[in-house]
């Protein structure tokens, strides 16, 4: 459990100094998805969203990686080495978020129909799933 935490808690730095800093630079504000959260769910308060988000960045989907996406990746492709591994499982979580939670959850356009923002969480969630993968995997040889 304490590399999940580790792990999820490095992505989810890398995820929101992604969201928070660097999208505005490119689209003009920042990714929020508090906002998504609070789509999916119907309701208002931001920090609530916001603790939402948190917890399934720094728990949930360090898990899922440890035990879903890798296993299933050391089946089918086990020749790929551990940073790709983190980017398919990064485009998983975005496919997740923008389609599932975003489109079929929300009633958005599917991935917010491909404009930049899209592209911006694209980066954001691989730049997740290579972290959360790289922390796990300092861990192991620890």
């Amino acid at each position: 459990m304490v590399t999940a935490v580790l792990a999820g808690l490095a992505a989810d730095i890398t995820w929101e100094v992604w969201a928070r800093v660097f999208t505005p630079l490119w689209v003009g504000g920042p990714l929020q998805p508090a906002a998504l959260v609070q789509s999916v769910f119907g309701f208002k308060n931001l920090l609530l969203a916001e603790a939402i988000h948190a917890c399934v960045g720094i728990v949930a989907y360090p898990l899922a990686y440890l035990f879903v996406a890798r296993p299933i990746a050391r089946i089918v492709t086990p020749f790929l080495p551990w940073w790709c591994v983190g980017i398919g499982f990064g485009i998983g979580l975005w496919v997740f978020a923008l389609y599932v939670m975003a489109h079929i959850f929300a009633g958005l356009p599917p991935f917010l129909g491909f404009g930049q923002l899209a592209w911006a969480s694209l980066v954001g969630h691989m730049g997740f799933g290579v972290v959360c993968a790289a922390v796990v995997k300092w861990r192991e040889r620890n």
